[in-house]
């Protein structure tokens, strides 16, 4: 056995996804003698590997593919296309691997030390990796999480949101178990390039979480581009079909309680994620605490119960975005070794816009109309809707909707939510962001002078 060697440091970070990576770059920045543990020999964490960059990378592709549909409709010839699952999966996997080299220089070049292991606590301020014990006042855990797997007979045979991203052939038929916002990103994709789908959720609704603008809305538009949805549904389990050309067969409880089948060539779990917690031995820092959900409980100021850890991002489960990650890791960066400015450094959690990445696009910022009723009073809440056809759409026999609603509250009309769904919301949202998280009014949206002809120009004429 190799001799256990220790390193001390100002900051060790646990973890080289985007909100560790931020923070230890940030703290590097300021002359701190940082280590950044990652186990997976791949920087850049979920948004990088299997998240949202190569996903939009997907998306990309499947927006591509409609694109082609609707050339004929504005007199635009475009040969009988093919689609090669294959080089677009070689494509995306040499673009993800670029990624994870520049990151990878960028920590050098910032003078961050790259500890490739598994880290876990011996005490609060040291960690075990391989055969190193590393000691500093101050360590973030940033490790992510991953997809759930139900408790099904047979879920193995299944894959997950990681597993897409694995796929090398195309599948024929999928099953997408679960209706959130990765299961919708994933099913507007496979739909595009040719696949059949069928989402199960066990409501009536899908994107739950959302305003229900986007909910009804999307389901509206799925169902229009032929995607098929098992509603009210409970998956029981899948069984092998040996020999047979949709080797995987799906069973499930119907909304009348009458257990039903089918035969798929994917089945694919998108039923929610979790946090990265089991090897860190926890245990061994007292203080730190585990939510309901088993997230690490921290404060505002990504403050654990024990003095000098911290937690942030997926692991820390609030707003589980990249750019969230990134900013609170920043800002706790800025506090631990910034000077006294930064004191106070945190991140506002509050109105922070999300894209979700369907087949078409939803954004959303802020309260939805049922929350803002449940936090002010419906009498003080006030919703301005509205939906009608993107031009791009004036020239094709299907008419894919754009709908908004924008929700306000008090005499002046505060902006408290902002949700719109349709074509190019996606890019539309940010700049409506930053008025929201300034505290515009319904009246400063009124007072600016419309964009003609947009989609955009709808949300500072509502009526």
């Amino acid at each position: 056995m190799a001799p256990i060697t220790s390193k001390l440091f100002d900051f060790i970070v646990i973890g080289g996804g985007s909100g560790g990576l931020a923070c230890a770059r940030r703290a590097a920045s300021y002359g701190a003698k940082v280590a950044l543990v990652e186990g997976s020999g791949r920087l850049g964490g979920t948004c990088v590997n299997v998240g949202c960059v190569p996903k939009k990378v997907m998306f990309n592709g499947a927006s591509v593919i409609e694109a082609i549909e609707d050339a004929k409709h504005y007199g635009i010839t475009v040969g009988s296309p093919s689609f090669d699952w294959g080089f677009l999966k070689n494509a995306r996997d040499a673009y993800v691997k670029r990624l994870n080299g520049i990151y990878e220089a960028n920590v050098a070049k910032d003078k961050v030390e790259y500890v490739e292991g598994t880290a876990s606590f011996i005490s609060s301020t040291e960690v075990k990796v391989k055969d190193s014990v590393l000691t500093a006042k101050h360590i973030l855990i940033a490790t992510g999480g991953r997809p759930v797997i139900p408790a099904v007979e047979g879920a193995e045979l299944g894959i997950d949101s990681d597993g897409f991203f694995d796929l090398a052939t195309q599948p024929k038929k999928v099953a997408m178990v679960g209706s959130g916002y990765i299961g919708i990103e994933i099913a507007g994709i496979f739909k595009a390039m040719g696949s059949d789908v069928t989402v199960f959720t066990r409501t009536p609704h899908i994107l739950r979480h959302h305003d229900s603008i986007i909910g009804d809305t999307m389901l509206e538009e799925m169902k229009r581009i032929g995607i098929k949805f098992e509603h009210d549904s409970q998956v029981l389990g899948v069984k092998k079909n040996e020999g047979a050309e949709l080797p995987l067969e799906l069973s499930w409880n119907t909304k009348s309680g009458n257990a039903s089948s089918d035969s798929y060539d994917c089945v694919l779990w998108a039923v929610g994620r979790k946090p990265n917690t089991e090897n860190l031995n926890l245990a061994a820092v007292p203080g730190i605490e585990l939510n309901r959900t088993g997230h690490i409980v921290a404060d505002e100021y990504q403050n654990t119960g024990a003095q000098g850890v911290y937690s942030l991002g997926d692991v820390f489960g609030k707003s589980e975005l990249t750019p969230v990650a990134i900013a609170a890791g920043r800002r706790l960066a800025d506090r631990l070794f910034g000077g006294p400015q930064f004191a106070t450094s945190k991140l506002d959690y509050v109105n922070i816009p999300t894209v979700i990445f369907g087949h078409p696009t939803a954004g959303t910022i802020g309260l939805s109309g049922e929350e803002a009723k449940a936090k002010y009073g419906a009498e003080n809440v006030k919703e301005y809707r509205t939906r009608f056809t993107n031009m791009y759409y004036g020239m094709t026999p299907y008419k894919p909707p754009t709908a908004i609603k924008l929700v306000v509250t008090g005499a002046d009309e505060k902006v408290v939510g902002l949700h719109i769904i349709g074509r190019g919301c996606d890019e539309i949202l940010q700049g409506f962001g930053v008025a929201i998280k300034m505290g515009a009014t319904k009246k400063d949206f009124d007072n600016c002078v419309a964009i003609h002809p947009t989609s955009a120009e709808e949300i500072v004429t509502l009526r």
